[in-house]
């Protein structure tokens, strides 16, 4: 499982690297991070790439998950005899396909088509033997060379980012595109969303990483503008839903006309992803005084 990436490892340090998937770890791929001590080597959410591949640049000891997405887990099955680790609110889709279908809220159909997927497209093996890990643990690798996790919830419950002893920063899925922040699944939060971009926004790094698209960012000026920018995302979402809402809508009227996906884009976790947004969305807007229930389940802004 020893590969040679060439050009596609990207070294960062003596002991970090980034392994880079295709068109910049754009979906279904991703940008896995490569950690080596002295006793043990670990990989960041090993992607399809890595699979397709092979194996890493190093033997690997341990996995760690950021969370229970299918693009973040293709190499739990790649590397079996390494121990696996996630954040303990997310182990269960680590563990099971069955608990990650849950997470998303899919049912019937839709859950079948995107069970098959995931195991044909990444490489789903469940992981029972996956243990969990906690905001702050460190993950000493010998040689001074430590990994500490950072619990970045919002995305899902668990989601975390990972701080290098060598000045390098994992933000996982706070990826920074232009797409903007995900947090369409059934326990995903737009409130600890919005905390977790605080909480990066403190972190001092000399590069950060990001799983998908953005890849490698030098410097924290230029992250900060990037976070912000990706931020921005989630007003305009609100304010586009906002002006929706002029006239009286139902929540499946909102999520008809979709604010995450464009209309021609397919998968079966589209509407699911819809719904959940817009009703994280509208419960902040009722907080706040900007919509009124002018019927039972008929929202209309003020």
């Amino acid at each position: 499982m020893i590969v040679d990436w060439g050009p596609d490892e990207i070294v960062l340090t003596d002991s970090v690297s980034v392994l880079a998937g295709a068109k910049l770890g754009a979906y279904p791929s991703g940008n896995s991070m490569v950690v080596k001590g002295k006793s043990e080597s670990l990989i960041i959410d090993p992607s399809v790439t890595v699979v397709e591949r092979g194996g890493a640049p190093v033997a690997i000891d341990l996995v760690l998950n950021s969370h229970s997405h299918e693009d973040h887990v293709p190499g739990n099955g790649l590397f079996r005899d390494a121990r696996v680790q996630a954040h303990n609110r997310d182990l269960g889709g680590i563990h099971s396909i069955d608990r990650m279908l849950d997470d998303y809220g899919l049912v019937g159909e839709a859950r079948a088509g995107f069970a098959n997927d995931i195991i044909k497209e990444f490489n789903y093996v469940g992981r029972p033997d996956a243990t969990g890990f906690a905001d702050g643990d460190v993950f000493d690798l010998g040689g001074g060379v430590t990994v500490q996790a950072v619990h970045l919830p919002g995305h899902t419950q668990g989601h975390s980012g990972f701080r290098t002893s060598t000045g390098i920063f994992f933000m996982s899925d706070i990826d920074l595109s232009g797409f903007g922040p995900y947090y369409g699944d059934v326990f995903s939060s737009l409130d600890d969303f919005e905390e977790s971009l605080d909480k990066v926004r403190l972190e001092e790094a000399s590069h950060y990483v990001t799983f998908h698209h953005k890849g490698i960012i030098e410097g924290r000026a230029t992250m900060l503008k990037m976070v912000d920018a990706f931020h921005a995302v989630i007003g305009r979402r609100h304010q586009d839903m906002l002006e929706f809402l002029v006239e009286p809508r139902t929540l499946s009227d909102m999520v008809n006309n979709r604010f995450v996906y464009r209309s021609h884009v397919e998968g079966y976790f589209i509407d699911n992803v819809e719904r959940r947004t817009a009703e994280l969305h509208l419960q902040r807007m009722v907080d706040r005084g900007e919509v009124t229930e002018i019927e039972p389940e008929r929202f209309q802004a003020k």
